[in-house]
C-alpha cells in the first residue's frame, strides 16, 4: 500500500453495513466496496472510483445509516512506526503550533501492540511535526487512525465533530439535581397502584440523583397502603441505581428516603427554600432569574409536589415560588417531579454554566499567575 489511497470508511451501526453499502453503490458505481470485512460488522471499506472527499460528502448527505464517514489520507501497514510516518508527514496540513490535537485509534484483528501502543507512537510524531500541543478531551484536531487487521488508514477531523455528551458549555446537572429535596405526596389506593406507582417515582428520583426524597403524607393514612408504595420506592431506586452504577463513569448518589408529614415539614424547613409545584403558579420562565437566585443561595432547595391530591394551598403561603410548568396539562403523578427537574434546570442551565466558566478561568488565571511567579 502506498502512502495515499482513495478510500473511504463508513462506519455503521451494526448489522446496517449492507443497507449503507447499497446506497454507496448508487452513489458510486464503479466503487469497490468490501462490506463487514473479516466478518467486521458496522464497517464499510469504499475504495472510490472519484473523488473521495466529495463521495465523503454525499455519504453524509444522503446515507443516514452511516454513523461515521472518515476520509482516508493514507493507507499503510499495520506498524505503528509507519503509522506514525504517515501521519507526521500529512498532519502540517491540518494541524497548526496554535492548535491542540488528540490520536484516537480502533484496533480489528491481532496485533502485538496496544491501541495505546499506537496512540502514543503516532501523538508523539505529529507533536514534533506540527509543534502543537495534546489535549485529549477537547482537541481541535483528531488524527484518526483505524486498523483492519493488516491495513492501517490515517484520517484527519475537526474535534467539533465529535459527538460528545459533555462538552465545554455544558453545566453537569447532577451538582445542582444534589442539591434538591424532592418532597412527594403518596400515592395511596388499590396496592398494585400504589406499588407500580411507587416503583416509577423511585425510578425518576434515582435517575436525576436529587439530594434526599422526602415521602410526606398529610395526618392520617393507610398503613399497608404507604407501606407498599415505599416498597416499591425503594424498589425503583435500586434498580435504576444499580444501571447508572454499572454505565456511569462516576460515583453516583444514591436517593437516600425519609418519610415526613407534610406540615410538619414545612415549619421544620422554613429557613430553607420551598417550592411548590401547582397549576396555580407562575410559568417557570417567567421566573428564571428568581429561580436562579434560590439556586444559589446554598440553602438546600425543597421542591414540593402533590399526588392524588395537589399541595394543600395553605402551604403556598409559606413558599418562595409557586410554578407551573406545563400550563393546561394536568401531569400524572409519577411524571411531576422528573418533569419540573427538567423544567427547572432547563431555565437556569445557561446561567449555571456562564458561573462555572468563570470559575474556570478564575482558576486557570491563579494557577497562571503562580507559574509566572515561580
Amino acid at each position: 500500500m502506498g502512502s495515499s489511497c482513495n478510500v473511504v470508511l463508513v462506519k455503521t451501526v451494526l448489522g446496517m453495513e449492507s443497507v449503507a453499502a447499497s446506497y454507496i453503490e448508487e452513489l458510486d458505481p464503479g466503487a469497490r466496496l468490501r462490506v463487514a470485512p473479516y466478518g467486521l460488522k458496522g464497517l464499510v471499506i469504499v475504495e472510490a472510483s472519484k473523488d473521495k472527499s466529495q463521495l465523503a460528502r454525499e455519504i453524509e448527505a444522503r446515507v443516514p445509516e452511516a454513523e461515521k464517514v472518515l476520509v482516508a489520507e493514507a493507507c499503510v501497514k499495520a506498524d505503528p512506526q509507519e503509522i506514525a510516518r504517515a501521519a507526521a508527514e500529512l498532519a502540517p496540513r491540518y494541524i497548526k503550533p496554535e492548535n491542540t490535537f488528540a490520536v484516537r485509534t480502533v484496533r480489528r484483528g491481532r496485533h502485538d501492540f496496544t491501541s495505546i501502543d499506537v496512540n502514543v507512537v503516532v501523538g508523539d510524531a505529529v507533536r514534533r511535526a506540527t509543534g502543537a500541543s495534546v489535549n485529549l478531551r477537547f482537541p481541535d484536531w483528531v488524527v484518526g487512525v483505524e486498523i483492519v487487521h493488516d491495513e492501517a488508514y490515517v484520517v484527519f477531523y475537526p474535534g467539533s465533530k465529535e459527538w460528545r455528551k459533555m462538552r465545554p458549555g455544558k453545566y453537569p446537572l447532577y451538582k445542582l439535581f444534589r442539591r434538591i429535596a424532592v418532597v412527594q405526596m403518596p400515592y395511596l389506593g388499590p396496592l398494585d397502584a400504589c406499588r407500580t406507582m411507587g416503583v416509577r417515582i423511585g425510578r425518576e428520583v434515582q435517575n436525576f440523583e436529587v439530594g434526599e426524597l422526602v415521602i410526606a403524607p398529610i395526618g392520617l393514612v393507610d398503613a399497608l397502603q404507604l407501606k407498599t408504595f415505599l416498597d416499591g420506592v425503594f424498589e425503583g431506586i435500586e434498580s435504576r441505581y444499580e444501571v447508572q452504577r454499572k454505565s456511569y463513569g462516576r460515583e453516583v448518589h444514591k436517593v437516600r428516603v425519609h418519610v415526613q408529614d407534610l406540615y410538619q415539614l414545612v415549619r421544620d424547613r422554613r429557613g430553607e427554600v420551598i417550592i411548590v409545584f401547582e397549576p396555580e403558579g407562575e410559568y417557570v420562565s417567567r421566573v428564571a432569574d428568581e429561580l436562579y437566585r434560590l439556586l444559589k443561595s446554598g440553602k438546600r432547595v425543597n421542591m414540593l409536589f402533590g399526588s392524588r391530591e395537589g399541595i394543600p394551598q395553605g402551604v403556598y403561603r409559606f413558599a418562595d415560588l409557586v410554578l407551573d410548568i406545563a400550563p393546561g396539562i394536568t401531569l400524572s403523578t409519577e411524571y411531576a417531579a422528573a418533569s419540573a427537574l427538567i423544567a427547572v434546570a432547563s431555565v437556569v442551565h445557561d446561567m449555571l454554566a456562564r458561573d462555572e466558566a468563570e470559575e474556570e478561568g478564575k482558576k486557570r488565571f491563579k494557577s497562571d499567575s503562580k507559574e509566572a511567579q515561580a
